[in-house]
């Protein structure tokens, strides 16, 4: 029987940078990281776990990248969250190359989720006509008013929780890196929950460090009737989609994790 790193009834050296865990699937993608330094861009013990969950126990760098890109700068909302996950990988490997150029990163993730309102479907208050690409970003709240005010918006009615992903990989041509990117997309129904219980979750504090003022994983969870979409992307890190893409990615860029 073989595993990752050869047969198991073999005593193998381990590469000095290891990210692959044992349990993993044995996938191209993860096998083309085995050896490889990985680096998380971000303190989120969330996007951490879920991360060590499917196999990938990345190095954590947090970004220090500041969170201040307007909003209102991109025509398309969705775009917000990918920005900023490029602008926090592009600035840890920028890091980390000038720090160590002989240990250069392979690899750099960064993460960005936001919450976003949705137009519920069917209000007879809204023209059939509205897009829904007309949202606003909800932040973490300032304090327990806000994160109550937050929730009675959402009471009901829907929200859509997106996260960008980008990945910097080295590469032989100028600037020395290659960015790439996704997004996902999910949505949040909240139940018709009564005043007493989104007071009791107020006075909680779970939601005041969330986006959107609640963590569906958390106490939160009982405010929500379903999720429509990935819910690791709700937590905080869409893994199907991201083991996925780097799949697509060995497949079509050539010199992916080859540098």
């Amino acid at each position: 029987m073989f595993g990752i790193f050869g047969s198991t009834n073999e005593k193998i050296a381990l590469p000095d940078h290891n990210c692959v865990l044992s349990h993993a699937l044995q996938l191209p993608a993860l096998k083309k990281l085995v050896g490889k330094r990985v680096i998380l861009a971000s303190a989120s013990p969330r996007r951490r776990d879920i991360l060590q969950t499917f196999g990938l126990s990345p190095e954590i760098v947090p970004s220090t990248f500041e969170e201040t890109l307007p909003a209102s700068s991109f025509e398309d909302i969705h775009e917000y969250p990918v920005a900023t996950a490029t602008h926090k990988a592009v600035e840890v490997y920028e890091k980390l190359v000038r720090e160590n150029p002989d240990d250069a990163p392979d690899l750099v993730i960064g993460a960005d989720t936001v919450v976003l309102t949705h137009p519920s479907p069917g209000l007879s208050s809204m023209p059939a006509d509205i897009p829904l690409g007309l949202q606003d970003l909800l932040e973490k709240p300032a304090d327990k008013a806000d994160n109550y005010r937050m929730l009675l918006d959402l009471n009901g009615g829907m929200c859509e929780v997106v996260t960008g992903v980008s990945v910097v990989y080295p590469v032989l041509e100028a600037p020395g890196y290659k960015i790439k990117s996704i997004d996902e997309r999910t949505l949040v129904y909240f139940a018709d929950n009564p005043k007493e219980l989104l007071e009791a979750y107020v006075d909680s504090g779970e939601g005041l460090d969330r986006a959107g003022g609640f963590a569906v994983q958390g106490l939160g969870g009982m405010l929500v009737r379903k999720v429509d979409g990935d819910y690791q992307n709700v937590v905080g890190f869409p893994a199907a989609s991201f083991f996925k893409f780097l799949e697509l990615l060995i497949e079509e860029e050539e010199d992916f994790l080859e540098v």
